[in-house]
């Protein structure tokens, strides 16, 4: 479970011996994930996905999100043919469910690889480096870490930065809403968000050992 002030995701890994047919027999392993919000994760509730019988396109492109960022940290020839799923389950929406996801997803990620490895299924480490994430924007004309969703409902300016431990970028998402940014701006969202996926890593770490 991780809980980012009012967000809260319950992220699970779920190991199997079998991967995508498009990469069988290649040696190389997987790793995905699969995203959903429970009901009344929101203020007012919101109809379940399965209800309407398909996935919506925010669902989809989150999930597809959270599985290329946490594949980034993964060496895919050490994990073996082999899939770990990621499931992240939001059971309190306060913004920010994405970055939260991805973050759990790699203690979760972390904990499953634990088992192989204590197992004897796997020799070498396959997580080469810690994945986390972190909303930043520009609020009332200011440089804000980690939006709440009356924050990121009214920011001028919002991103998401998708890091490893390292500080190598896998991903960054910005728009503006109804105004530009700078440069100098998106370097002051930069420069937030690496401390921030900094304390992150440091928090997963001590999870992921304790």
């Amino acid at each position: 479970m991780i809980r980012i002030g009012d967000t809260h995701v319950l992220c699970t890994a779920t190991l199997e011996d079998r991967v995508p047919p498009f990469i069988k027999g290649s040696g190389l392993g997987w790793v995905t994930a699969e995203y959903g919000m429970l009901p009344r994760s929101t203020t007012s509730r919101m109809r379940r996905e399965a209800t309407a019988g398909k996935q919506g396109g925010r669902t989809v492109e989150i999930q597809r999100l959270i599985g290329r960022s946490l594949r980034a940290g993964v060496d895919r020839v050490a994990l073996g043919e082999r899939q770990i799923t990621i499931d992240c389950d939001v059971i309190q929406a306060d913004g920010g469910t994405r970055c939260a996801s991805i973050t759990g997803g790699w203690v979760a990620l972390r904990l499953a690889v634990n088992k192989l490895i204590k197992a004897g299924d796997i020799i070498s480490d396959p997580l080469v480096d810690p994945v986390a994430a972190v909303s930043c924007g520009v609020y009332a004309g200011q440089p804000v870490l980690d939006l709440d969703y009356p924050e990121d409902s009214e920011a001028g300016v919002d991103g998401n930065f998708i890091m490893t431990g390292s500080g190598q970028l896998i991903e960054v998402q910005m728009s503006a809403e109804g105004a530009t940014f700078s440069r100098t701006q998106m370097d002051q969202l930069m420069d937030l968000a690496e401390q921030g996926v900094g304390e992150l890593v440091a928090a997963q770490q001590e999870a992921a050992s304790a």
